[in-house]
């Protein structure tokens, strides 16, 4: 039980530190510091700060899709339901970016986009799976694969603008163009049979 306690400290010292600071700007000596352990100790759980970055996001991201999945409003039609849940997605995908790793660093290193594209299909692997599962969208296999086509394009006009956006009014309003002028067409397209 101990190196549940310790783990879980660990975790919530460099969920502190990665949002008041951002990733790249927190050592593994400040999460030792903020954990009250050995800098070794955090070895001993973790191969790296990446790797406690990855749980991180990961626990965020499955709690964030059972959430936006189990909450969905069941009059909602098909269309209407993956219109809320991709524009979901792609809310929590710019927030996971914003809070925990930092735009800068993104931008400005290969090492934190190939990071960023692992997670990034880890998260479509775990929508797809969640989609298909939903009471009302129980399709067969030429389904699942217009849906990871929805949420491959989503995805990558999302990150697309997030890189490019100088603001956070830019990124705002690249959603709301995302939401009106393109994600309508591209559910439609996903739907059709």
């Amino acid at each position: 039980m101990e190196a549940d306690k310790i783990k879980e400290s660990i975790k919530r010292a460099a969920q502190d530190l990665f949002r008041k600071f951002g990733y790249h700007k927190t050592s593994v000596n400040e999460i030792a510091k903020r954990a009250k352990i050995a800098k070794a100790t955090i070895y001993k759980y973790f191969e790296s700060k990446e790797a406690i970055l990855h749980v991180l996001l990961m626990d965020y991201i499955k709690a964030s899709v059972d959430d936006l999945v189990n909450t969905n409003i069941p009059e909602m039609d098909e269309e209407a339901q993956l219109n809320n849940l991709i524009m979901k997605t792609c809310r929590l995908s710019y927030t996971v970016c914003n809070e925990f790793i930092g735009w800068d660093f993104i931008r400005e290193s290969t090492n934190s986009q190939d990071f960023l594209k692992n997670l990034s299909n880890e998260l479509e692997d775990l929508l797809v799976m969640s989609f298909t599962q939903l009471a009302g969208i129980r399709k067969h296999e030429t389904y699942q694969q217009r849906i990871r086509f929805l949420i491959k394009c989503s995805k990558s006009i999302v990150f697309s603008f997030a890189f490019t956006s100088v603001s956070d009014s830019d990124v705002r309003k690249n959603f709301v163009s995302f939401q009106k002028e393109i994600l309508p067409y591209l559910v439609k397209a996903a739907i059709l049979v």
